[in-house]
């Protein structure tokens, strides 16, 4: 049988406090992520910069964030296997 699962994409990005992007996804999912664990290697080490890691933007073609130098998380890691940096439910946000 073949899965039909829709592909998560992410639809909106905005940087939060340091290295933690809300992430909005196609199916409504808003996570805010932690992403200092991209900060290594030769496309994380820009990053490091929050002026640079503030220029994240989603692109459309690739269904993710990405930033000026190439770097393109996937959005299925971004959706269900990343560590969340805090909570997001209304409720944790104090939201009633």
């Amino acid at each position: 049988m073949t899965d039909l699962r829709v592909l998560p994409r992410v639809t909106a990005v905005e940087p939060l406090a340091e290295f933690v992007l809300r992430l909005t996804f196609s199916d409504g999912l808003m996570r805010d992520v932690d992403l200092s664990p991209l900060l290594h290697g030769p496309l994380g080490e820009p990053l490091r910069d929050l002026a640079y890691f503030r220029r994240v933007r989603v692109d459309e073609q690739a269904r993710t964030i990405v930033w000026p130098n190439g770097l393109d998380p996937d959005p299925d890691m971004l959706h269900d296997d990343y560590q969340t940096a805090v909570p997001t439910t209304a409720h944790a946000r104090g939201v009633s």
